[in-house]
């Protein structure tokens, strides 16, 4: 299994990104998705999940600005960000689950990306 994310980069406070995954390796339809951030000195923290319903589920600091999608006929998954904060940088990682369940918790993933940067600048 290969997840291999790609958007990342730097942009000024208010502006807007759009993180993929490409996922290869494994029936893309039969796992639920997810985003996860890590910031520097702090822990890898969940931000958004969506399964092949396609039901989705966002942490609580990107409700409003962040979406998460999912192109089953080309096996990759998005984040579109908007009204980035400072905050909200981080290396960004996308996940593969088969099972489904407890998608908040990191320990629960089967598969991971390596990430890519995000630098929101104020």
């Amino acid at each position: 299994v290969q997840l291999v994310e790609s958007g990342g980069g730097s942009v000024q406070a208010g502006g807007s990104l759009r993180l993929s995954c490409a996922a290869s390796g494994l029936t893309f339809t039969a796992y639920a998705m997810g985003w996860f951030r890590q910031a520097p000195g702090k822990e890898r923290e969940f931000v958004a999940y969506i399964r092949n319903g396609p039901t989705t589920a966002y942490a609580d600091p990107v409700k409003g600005r962040f979406t998460i999608s999912r192109d089953n006929a080309g096996n990759i998954m998005y984040l579109q960000m908007n009204s980035l904060k400072p905050e909200d940088t981080a290396v960004y990682f996308c996940a593969a689950d088969r099972v489904g369940a407890g998608l908040t918790q990191t320990q629960n993933w089967d598969f991971w990306g390596q990430g890519t940067q995000v630098t929101v600048s104020s």
